[in-house]
């Protein structure tokens, strides 16, 4: 099955607290998209490896992804070392997406950024003929996405381009509550964390607000870029 686009976190939750705006964008113009989550959040304070899961497949449902693996990677220790990068390239040839998204360049979570490091070399090293993997026992051919973009996560960074967020502003919410162990609820007795707390969806709300403001729209969502962004003419920029 070929994907579109291929959305990677590290841990579950990540996209649809980034990117699921723009996801769902996507989904409506016709496109298939895909998520994979490195591991499965078992180092989380609140939940658990198996809650998360069953969260995750929720909101893969409420969001229309056409697929969803998780890959099993240390939560919290995964490195960047040939083992994982392989993983992530048996991914990408299997699905053979024209646009990989991958977790910010850096970000308070530490395994956020070694992610992103993590997905974009193996997105390189994908198209490589001489790296050899095989799924199922069948060797897979190579495939290098055509650019990698990276989401923004909880530390602020300029973005290089933004994408109209605002009729999915909702479902992307409604998706993230899906993580119910991990958001605001008054009757959980579990330990706070700085996305549990009730104001969290204020400054999700706030952030996009933010990046929809400059190209006049009421929520955006920004990504930075591996390279410079081509475009056929101006009028497809503004």
């Amino acid at each position: 099955m070929e994907i579109n686009i291929l959305a990677f976190g590290a841990h579950p939750d990540d996209v649809e607290i980034s990117c699921s705006g723009t996801l769902l964008k996507h989904i409506a113009m016709g496109k298939t998209v895909g998520i994979v989550d490195l591991t499965q959040g078992e180092l989380g304070t609140r939940g658990s490896a198996p809650l998360r899961l069953q969260e995750a497949e929720a909101a893969r449902q409420l969001l229309g992804v056409s697929i969803r693996e998780n890959l099993a990677m240390l939560d919290g220790f995964f490195e960047v070392n040939q083992e994982n990068k392989l993983k992530v390239v048996e991914m990408i040839r299997k699905y053979r997406p024209q646009l990989v998204l991958a977790n910010s360049i850096h970000d308070r979570h530490p395994d956020h950024g070694r992610a992103s490091q993590l997905v974009s070399e193996a997105c390189f090293l994908a198209g490589l003929p001489k790296v050899e993997t095989a799924l199922n026992g069948i060797a897979q051919e190579a495939w290098r996405p055509s650019a990698v973009y990276h989401y923004i996560q909880d530390r602020y960074i300029r973005p290089d381009v933004v994408f109209d967020v605002t009729p999915f502003m909702e479902k992307k919410i409604e998706s993230i509550q899906a993580y119910s162990s991990q958001f605001f609820d008054p009757q959980s007795d579990a330990p706070e964390t700085p996305i549990s707390r009730s104001d969290f969806f204020d400054f999700l709300r706030s952030r996009a607000k933010e990046f929809g403001r400059p190209i006049g729209a009421e929520y955006g969502e920004g990504f930075t870029a591996e390279r410079y962004v081509g475009a056929q003419s101006f009028f497809d920029l503004v």
